[in-house]
């Protein structure tokens, strides 16, 4: 069993083996995989099928299959801000200028191949499931399972709205306190850049002013935003959609000439532990090329 992603629990009542391993929420799919891909299923230190009944007290220890790194991503050694780790989460720093996943035009160095990297090192036969995705040049806290069965209990807490981020943002103009509600699609003439369409799926954000600024000439504004929707450049999109994109935001109306990046950081992250059920938050200050557009610009009254 050793390197294998085990659970252990204790039966609370009688009832059919298969119905405790739901209890757990472990998918039909994934105990199809137990069964057949190579995984076990106990009681008490014996192997039983589903239709065993289990008692109150009974030992249920299920052994999930070796899992397999996709042939396309390659695990690299180097340094990862891990701000958080057990034996099914890890939440990471992630800095700016550095994917999440690899891609066609950065297909190495990502934070998936550092992962990879890392749990091999460790010998955990398993591969990397990200929960929270961030955007190559957006900075902060993301949070990746270390296995399949608790990917899919994390994909199941965000639909519930338990997996909650919040941002930070610097974005031209003087902007007000406010929640964007406007549906996102992709753009018909990029593969790369969204918009907001009719046709486009739900998505959500709030705006709350922190205080405002002048960067050179221009008037900005330093904002913290929570997302109840994960769409692909939600906060970016939206910012520019009410006519305040963000600094450095080249792809959605901002300008490199200050920052070669968005000016975007995820700063908190909670999210209730998929196997504890325990209220984890975690936080990140903003980087110094971010505090320093805030730190140097001459504060403005708010609207």
């Amino acid at each position: 069993m050793e390197n294998r992603f085990v659970l252990q629990f204790e039966a609370q009542e009688e009832m059919l083996l298969r119905e405790a391993i739901a209890l757990w929420g472990i998918s039909k799919r994934a105990l199809t995989a137990i069964k057949f891909g190579g995984g076990d299923i106990l009681v008490n230190g014996v192997r039983r099928n589903v239709r065993h009944v289990v008692v109150v007290g009974d030992i249920i220890t299920i052994v999930f299959p070796l899992e397999e790194a996709s042939e396309g991503l390659v695990p690299q050694h180097g340094k990862l801000n891990i701000v958080y780790e057990d034996e099914a989460v890890l939440v990471i720093d992630k800095p700016a200028y550095m994917s999440t996943i690899p891609s066609r035009e950065h297909p190495e160095s990502s934070v998936a191949n550092f992962v990879l990297g890392y749990l091999q090192e460790q010998g955990l036969a398993s591969t990397v499931h990200i929960v929270t995705r961030l955007d190559r040049d957006t900075s902060g806290l993301l949070c990746i399972a270390k296995h399949r069965h608790i990917h899919h209990l994390m994909s199941a807490s965000q639909q519930q709205g338990d997996v909650i981020r919040h941002y930070e943002a610097i974005v031209y103009g003087q902007t007000k306190s406010q929640s964007i509600i406007a549906p996102i699609g992709r753009k018909e003439t990029s593969i790369i850049e969204r918009e907001v369409r009719k046709d486009g799926q739900f998505a959500h954000t709030d705006v709350e002013v922190l205080e405002y600024g002048r960067l050179n000439d221009c008037i900005i504004s330093h904002v913290r935003l929570t997302l109840h929707t994960g769409r692909t450049h939600q906060i970016r999109v939206h910012m520019a959609h009410i006519g305040h994109p963000l600094v450095g935001d080249e792809l959605y109306g901002g300008d490199k000439r200050v920052l070669d990046r968005q000016a975007l950081h995820c700063v908190s992250l909670t999210f209730l532990h998929p196997l504890t059920k325990k209220l984890l938050s975690f936080s990140s200050e903003l980087p110094e090329e971010l505090r320093n557009l805030s730190r140097f610009s001459k504060k403005l009254p708010p609207l």
